[in-house]
């Protein structure tokens, strides 16, 4: 079950565009610890409410018949289990949400800070954020307490009730037996019978504080599942083709009224454009517009398969070969093919494995350049005809900026490449040029490119 839910959300997730999908933190929350919490919930406590609801009837029928007193007696006083269950519980309920809350800011805000640490000890500031996570930490431990001491204190109070009325089923069973106003079978039948009646209830309020998490999970995650898609429909086209065309696009992030991307047309055709702009006029939110990452507020894309290289490409944990066919399969040959490529096959060649060298996470023991040359070696093998690349010839020095830039115009020949860069190694191999300003995007000739870029 828990399976089915993490499938079931990530391809949830994966159907939204990037404004509509809950924080990575909140996510990541609900994916693990959400998904296993409501197995126990569905797997116990359910089947355990049906059990209470079942067993308890058929031991108040059978009592009737043996012994109507002791019937009685514990008619009148089942009903306090559940209510006093139910009172307890609406506490339960709260103190529950309130550390599933308390959790997810936990993760949001440890993920936060573990994705902007280099920016933090680059600016002497990773010491505070130690503060900042142990108050945060220190709120979820404060929230999971006082959730089991509630739990502690329900139970012991629902095991007091049943005990006092199992007692008072015993007492008045012994009574009547000393004065010979009933047979010893029917008092031991009664006897036996009454903690049958009480067994179950006590039974769903224990499972109840087992499984209050995965009340909470399962609506946080049926809300997940039942989220309307956005209210302004995709207008991306994924027909065949061999041409990017973008019209009218107007796009602005969700809670805010200025439009980061205003009327914004294109047309790239086979070969290289290179896009061009200060920083925060929209560039990168471009190329998410054209991956079918984001919907556009207003316009059209039209764009055939799209094969995104990120300005920090995502390398999962794994060897070199499994790094470079995410998504496609390739020959060996073709993945060394790949690595000449863009420079990097006398690198992958003296790792222990060659292709079979494992990397570690996000491409640990790689610099940052040879991590944007892996993942173009991945966009060669790619089938796509359409390749988006954020920043390429970031994180490199002078003469790798130059290599990767001929690696792109290689690539250009064939497909239809658009690039986003703040550098000019690219304008030189530019079969097209687009300078973005606010509010829309200004074209640039080619031979003006390294007047432009300053």
């Amino acid at each position: 079950m828990s399976s089915a839910l993490r499938t079931a959300l990530l391809r949830t997730w994966g159907a939204r565009d990037a404004d509509s999908r809950p924080h990575p933190g909140t996510a990541v929350a609900l994916a693990t610890s959400g998904a296993s919490a409501v197995e126990p919930y569905a797997a116990r406590y359910l089947p355990t409410l049906v059990h209470a609801a079942v067993v308890p009837a058929l031991a108040v029928g059978t009592l009737v018949v043996v012994d109507w007193p002791s019937a009685l007696v514990v008619v009148l006083t089942l009903p306090l289990l559940p209510l006093f269950a139910a009172l307890i519980g609406r506490a339960t309920e709260e103190s529950t949400g309130r550390r599933w809350a308390a959790l997810a800011a936990l993760s949001g805000h440890f993920l936060d800070v573990v994705r902007g640490l280099p920016t933090l000890v680059t600016y002497g500031r990773a010491g505070r954020q130690v503060e900042t996570v142990r108050a945060v930490s220190d709120r979820h431990r404060g929230a999971t307490m006082e959730t089991l001491r509630i739990a502690f204190l329900s139970s012991a109070a629902l095991e007091l009730l049943a005990t006092i009325s199992v007692a008072i089923v015993a007492v008045t069973v012994g009574l009547r037996l000393s004065h010979g106003s009933m047979t010893l079978g029917a008092g031991l039948v009664a006897i036996l019978l009454a903690p049958e009646a009480y067994w179950p209830v006590r039974r769903v309020g224990a499972e109840y504080h087992s499984a209050a998490d995965g009340a909470v999970a399962l609506d946080a995650v049926l809300a997940e599942l039942d989220h309307p898609d956005p209210s302004r429909p995709s207008s991306t086209d994924r027909s065949p083709g061999y041409e990017v065309r973008l019209e009218g696009v107007t796009y602005a992030y969700a809670g805010s009224t200025v439009p980061v991307v205003r009327d914004l047309s294109l047309v790239a055709g086979p070969g290289l454009t290179v896009v061009t702009g200060p920083s925060g006029v929209g560039k990168s939110t471009l190329l998410d517009l054209v991956a079918g990452l984001r919907v556009p507020t207003s316009g059209a894309v039209a764009v055939p398969a799209a094969h995104y290289v990120t300005q920090r490409p995502f390398l999962v944990t794994g060897s070199v070969r499994q790094a470079l066919t995410i998504g496609h399969a390739a020959t060996d040959e073709q993945l060394w093919e790949s690595l000449r490529t863009v420079g990097l096959d006398g690198v992958v060649a003296s790792l222990p494995g060659g292709l079979g060298a494992d990397l570690g996470d996000d491409g640990f023991g790689l610099s940052a350049g040879q991590r944007q040359r892996l993942a173009l070696a991945r966009a060669w093998l790619a089938p796509e005809t359409v390749l988006l690349l954020d920043e390429p010839t970031a994180h490199l020095d002078p003469d790798g900026a130059e290599e990767v830039a001929r690696v792109v115009a290689d690539l250009a020949e064939r497909r239809v490449v658009i690039a986003v860069t703040h550098r000019d190694e690219l304008l030189a191999y530019a079969h097209q040029h687009v300078e973005v300003r606010r509010p829309h995007p200004v074209d640039v000739p080619v031979d003006d490119a390294e007047e432009a870029v300053r």
